[in-house]
């Protein structure tokens, strides 16, 4: 399997998969779904208190349930650099405590937020969760407007959170991707330049000289524009008609485009690098395994 990366953005990309078939894209996609690893809030510690000042008295009693605050706080997206962080049953320090009394630095990030609320309400938001040590571990800018939960005179919440790194098999939460999607590459062809002049007479993206002497379109970026356009002339449309199969889109064999955004955990470059590498693992321990057996 041979890649080239079509788009790039810190969160989103798009990827030209080669020599390949629908097996190995569905299961590189997989991967990346239930067995690339990132870290996610996993436990909240809600702090129950009274306090008076200034003859206000502030409780520890939000507008929603303990319950919601910890899922959103779950999904909330948190740096994943999973290389500096062990699992915490095979942490050195932690694997042969029992399981609640796992977590250190090797294994767990420890988030504290301590907010009141306001007359007018002060929202509280992702930003407000601040980290217990390495600083580049704090929720990304990008993400701190996520509100977590409002809070109004009289109103505070106190709260500690850990984070631990996880699989997406085991729980959403740890899964890095969202919206991963494949498809068969396509060339766009021009197969009757006279029927074709109804979609060039809408002054759309795409023209005739786009299509080259070889009436063919291979740019990938190209080619998305041509699928937009041929929904201005398609069966249901008054030109349909009369375009009928002017423009065909060829399925090209071996050759996939694979696009996904992630959650911001971590950037998707790096999400497509661990799953190739995790998956590379597999089918070589599979292979081992085939070789003794066989």
């Amino acid at each position: 399997m041979d890649c080239e990366i079509i788009e790039e953005e810190d969160n989103r990309i798009r990827i030209l998969l080669k020599d390949t078939d629908h097996a190995a894209v569905n299961a590189l996609r997989r991967t990346m779904i239930a067995d690339t690893p990132k870290m996610a809030i996993h436990q909240v510690r809600f702090t129950q208190s009274t306090e008076v000042t200034d003859d206000m008295i502030w409780e520890t009693i939000g507008p929603i349930p303990d319950e919601v605050i910890a899922h959103r706080l779950a999904m909330t997206p948190i740096p994943s650099d999973t290389q500096d962080f062990s699992f915490e049953d095979e942490c050195i320090n932690c694997k042969d405590m029992v399981e609640s009394q796992r977590g250190c630095p090797m294994c767990n990030i420890v988030y504290t937020c301590n907010v009141k609320g306001t007359p007018e309400g002060r929202a509280v938001k992702a930003s407000d969760l601040e980290v217990f040590g390495d600083l580049s571990l704090s929720i990304p800018e990008e993400f701190g407007n996520i509100t977590i939960t409002k809070l109004y005179t009289g109103q505070m919440i106190s709260l500690t959170a850990k984070a631990k790194k996880g699989y997406g098999r085991d729980h959403v939460k740890w899964q890095p991707v969202c919206g991963i999607t494949f498809e068969v590459r396509q060339h766009a062809v021009l197969n009757d330049k006279k029927a074709a002049k109804s979609l060039w007479g809408l002054g759309l993206t795409v023209t005739e000289k786009d299509f080259g002497k070889n009436g063919r379109i291979e740019d990938i970026q190209m080619v998305d524009k041509v699928r937009a356009d041929l929904h201005h002339v398609g069966p249901s449309t008054d030109l349909g008609r009369d375009f009928g199969d002017a423009i065909t889109m060829e399925d090209i064999d071996g050759e996939f485009i694979l696009s996904y955004e992630t959650d911001g955990s971590m950037k998707a470059r790096t999400v497509f690098e661990l799953a190739t590498a995790s998956l590379g693992e597999r089918f070589a321990s599979l292979s081992g395994d085939l070789d003794i057996v066989l």
